[in-house]
């Protein structure tokens, strides 16, 4: 994170707008209000382009799809894909967790955390253990392809040999949420990145080195776009390395405690719009970039 001395001269410095969807420019309904709607149209409009940065996969970006405009790119599952909105939700790039490492990980944590459960996010869909019950499961708001135990999934030709495993899902029925991530780190963060952005004790692992900030930075070096020109805006655990990389950095209203302290600045919450509030502000110190 960088820290600038005026944060309005670094506002007027903004070129790209890194924001997470869920808890941060939706609203808890799920929507996008028509305050933030007109305000990512006018960034884009200015010359600032937009990137939605979220842990969700491709085939969940039905929300936001029409307001992307531009390049209509987006980062999912927490900068494992790189996927375009304008062909709808094809995948452009694959940061893949490898398959025998997704297994060590499993391993890990079934002999740290007995009763956990998984799921594994490929390229050709999902997939989950019989026992995996996470909330997006329970409401129907996942497509399954198979259901066996992990090993067996993980394991050629288990959801198939081609195919890429974008991210694991671990669920634990009863642990704390924090308290499941530092358990998961501590007996497996040597072998992938874990994070997690549900209320619920669902944790989110990718490849080594794999986050939204890595995948972003790369994103931003092939438009020649440096850090201190982006403003990064979220609110869970998943969001951290993202808000800490930007040169600046907003944690919504609800934001988790790591959010607040890894930010460099706060907004208001997500059913106030906070995303719109401070593009607004952007839009207002423009000006001062030419001038």
């Amino acid at each position: 994170m960088t820290s600038a001395t005026d944060p309005r001269r670094a506002l007027a410095a903004t070129r790209l707008i890194a924001t997470d969807l869920d808890g941060t420019l939706l609203r808890d309904d799920k929507s996008v209000s028509d305050r933030t709607v007109a305000a990512l149209a006018a960034a884009e409009r200015a010359g600032i382009e937009v990137f939605f940065v979220t842990g969700r996969p491709a085939r969940w970006m039905h929300v936001v799809s029409a307001h992307v405009h531009g390049h209509g790119l987006a980062i999912c599952a927490n900068g494992a894909a790189v996927v375009d909105l304008h062909a709808g939700g094809e995948v452009l790039k694959v940061r893949a967790l490898a398959h025998d490492t997704a297994l060590g990980v499993v391993h890990a944590l079934r002999d740290a955390a007995p009763g956990t459960s998984f799921a594994v996010e490929t390229t050709a869909g999902f997939y989950h253990e019989p026992e995996y019950s996470a909330p997006f499961l329970q409401h129907n708001l996942e497509s399954t392809v198979a259901v066996a135990d992990a090993e067996k999934l993980l394991a050629a030709p288990g959801p198939g040999i081609d195919t890429q495993v974008i991210k694991l899902l671990a669920h634990h029925p009863e642990l704390d949420p924090d308290a499941f991530l530092t358990v998961a780190r501590a007996a497996a963060g040597g072998l992938a990145s874990i994070t997690r952005s549900s209320p619920t004790a669902l944790l989110e692992i990718s490849g080594p080195g794999v986050s939204k900030a890595s995948t972003l930075a790369l994103c931003c070096a092939e438009r020649g776009i440096s850090a201190d020109e982006v403003v990064a805006f979220g609110d869970m655990p998943n969001d951290v390395e993202m808000l800490n990389w930007a040169g600046t950095s907003y944690a919504m209203g609800n934001a988790h405690p790591e959010v607040i302290a890894a930010a460099s600045g706060r907004t208001v919450a997500n059913n106030e719009d906070g995303v719109a509030v401070v593009i607004e502000q952007i839009l207002r110190e423009l000006p001062q970039r030419t001038g």
